[in-house]
């Protein structure tokens, strides 16, 4: 009797730990990708590399998109591992919120799915003495349609009808439109449930680029990064509109491709007019991104994608994720800190970890550049 009671006890303090240790995980997530840790793919994260902490110290806070947010989680792994007494803390909000903590002079840098509005430059100078915020592009990747459709495993849209679906003017999965994209499917007549993002989002911004571009009869709304259309539901953040995807049948929403490798959403392949639907990979977006060219002046890389390509193999809705930083003027605390980990993010380590985790590498040309830009900020 005493040994099987110390069996018991034994069981009961494993079990008590595996319950511990769960919580403890849960408590460290800060919205749904419970895989954030070791990548969207679930696998580990690639190889650290050559990480130099250059007299960087303290607590460096950030903030914005919640598009990049997986990438940022798995860098500041790495970073804080190499780094030891330095605390890198990024807040997954909005592009639209990240902006206005930048111009607040409360953070470090912001992350932004689209590059700074002239109003938006104007401001900057309040904060950054003597210079101005500019846009480094980091983080490229596709803008994944997630679906939740019962009894639809692949499906195939085109720029007009997902317009007219986040447009409120396609109601219902059988419509004629979805059917003639994808004969000898089975589609139910389950209503539509589409979902946008609720607050300012860089995610949506780009969507609207794409639509505006690829299907401007149906989609004529300016691009923003408020939602503009009538109908569908709101939701907070990336993670929020994926939640809701993947808890209701028959809904249909936009998210970064992490978020749906995550939470294992069904995506659906884009119609270019190429020779075959392109998938959402991060291979893919890098073909669309390959192909941007520089639009910012001086030190600025803002960047001007091509939403139209019909090239084979490229998907056309992607986003480039930009760290928003004061080219002089940065505060003298923060600036060693800020320096060494935008260069560690856009170091060959560092954007490697992109390629593994959905996402989609900055071109090395361009990436070049941002790391000379990096090394002189003041």
């Amino acid at each position: 009797m005493k040994l099987q009671r110390k069996n018991m006890l034994r069981a009961s303090a494993l079990g008590a730990l595996v319950v511990s240790g769960a919580l403890v995980l849960t408590a460290c997530g800060s919205d749904d990708n419970t895989k954030a840790d070791a990548g969207a793919s679930g696998k580990p994260s690639a190889a650290v590399g050559d990480i130099k902490c250059d007299g960087a110290k303290g607590k460096l806070l950030a903030s914005g998109s919640s598009a990049q947010k997986n990438a940022v989680d798995l860098w500041i792994k790495n970073y804080m591992a190499a780094c030891s007494g330095v605390e890198v803390n990024y807040k997954s909000s909005s592009s639209g919120e990240g902006i206005v903590a930048f111009n607040q002079g409360t953070v470090g840098f912001a992350g932004s799915d689209s590059a700074l509005k002239p109003e938006a430059v104007v401001e900057s100078k309040k904060i950054c003495t003597g210079g101005q915020g500019i846009d480094l592009p980091m983080v490229g990747g596709p803008i994944a349609i997630g679906f939740n459709v019962a009894g639809v495993d692949k499906l195939t849209l085109d720029a007009p009808t997902i317009a007219a679906i986040f447009n409120d003017k396609i109601k219902k999965w059988d419509d004629e439109a979805i059917k003639k994209l994808n004969p000898g499917a089975t589609l139910p007549a389950t209503p539509i449930q589409a979902f946008h993002r609720s607050e300012d989002s860089g995610t949506t911004e780009n969507l609207g680029k794409y639509l505006k571009a690829a299907a401007p009869e149906a989609w004529t709304y300016e691009a923003s990064k408020k939602w503009p259309a009538p109908g569908g539901q709101g939701a907070s953040n990336s993670s929020g509109v994926a939640s809701q995807v993947k808890a209701v049948d028959g809904a249909i929403g936009y998210f970064e491709l992490s978020y749906a490798s995550s939470q294992s959403i069904k995506t659906v392949d884009v119609n270019t007019g190429a020779a075959a639907p392109v998938k959402a990979t991060g291979e893919n977006a890098s073909k669309a991104i390959a192909a941007a060219k520089i639009s910012g002046t001086g030190d600025d890389l803002a960047l001007k994608l091509d939403y139209t390509t019909k090239a084979e193999g490229a998907y056309p809705i992607v986003l480039v994720t930009y760290e928003v930083v004061c080219d002089k003027g940065n505060k003298a605390e923060t600036l060693p800190t800020v320096k060494s980990f935008l260069n560690y993010t856009a170091s060959d380590a560092g954007q490697k970890i992109l390629s593994e985790n959905g996402y989609a590498p900055i071109p090395a040309e361009i990436n070049a550049k941002v790391r000379e830009i990096v090394a002189k900020l003041a």
